[in-house]
């Protein structure tokens, strides 16, 4: 039994179905995680209870979660919090297949919806209001981001854009 942590982000104003990042999010999540129980399958590596139960904790989530609050999260309750050097291990297991990402402008992890490949740019759109985060990927983009580094002749190791701004559904909560 893992102790959950109440979310700081609510939807009392308006209905959270129409909230896209909560929804997409509750949506996906259980094929998600059956698609990391599946490609660790294949690529002869452990979903060790502590990765699952991070990711689950991650898809539980719409908004970005840092790794202390994650730790809080997935510790047993009334029990020893989990140390922080297993989550680490667990994001950093989660990230390199692809299961998680780490927004660096937020030092927090979002769960991949996606399954995206090691080489594809991701776009997150993160809301300065909710703290739902979309994410996106297209060929166009992927293009357009090596056409860049091939000019400048650089040799991208991980290619992630972060952009910040409001989201559809909180723009039309302000109105």
């Amino acid at each position: 039994m893992t102790k959950m942590q109440p979310h700081a982000h609510t939807h009392d104003d308006h209905d959270e179905t129409v909230c896209q990042h909560a929804h997409d999010h509750r949506r996906h999540a259980s094929e998600a995680l059956a698609r990391a129980e599946r490609i660790c399958r294949e690529r002869g590596l452990r979903m060790t209870p502590i990765r699952r139960k991070a990711l689950e904790a991650l898809h539980a989530d719409h908004r970005p979660v840092g790794a202390y609050d994650l730790a809080d999260r997935i510790s047993p309750a009334g029990g020893r919090r989990l140390a922080p050097i297993s989550i680490y291990r667990a994001l950093d297991f989660l990230v390199e297949q692809g299961f998680v990402h780490r927004l660096s402008s937020r030092n927090a992890y979002v769960a991949c919806l996606h399954g995206h490949g090691a080489d594809e740019v991701v776009a997150f759109l993160i809301c300065e209001a909710c703290g739902g985060v979309d994410e996106d990927s297209s060929p166009a983009m992927k293009k357009a981001v090596a056409a860049i580094a091939q000019i400048r002749q650089f040799s991208p190791s991980h290619q992630v854009v972060e952009i910040v701004g409001r989201c559809e559904h909180c723009r039309g909560a302000r109105s």
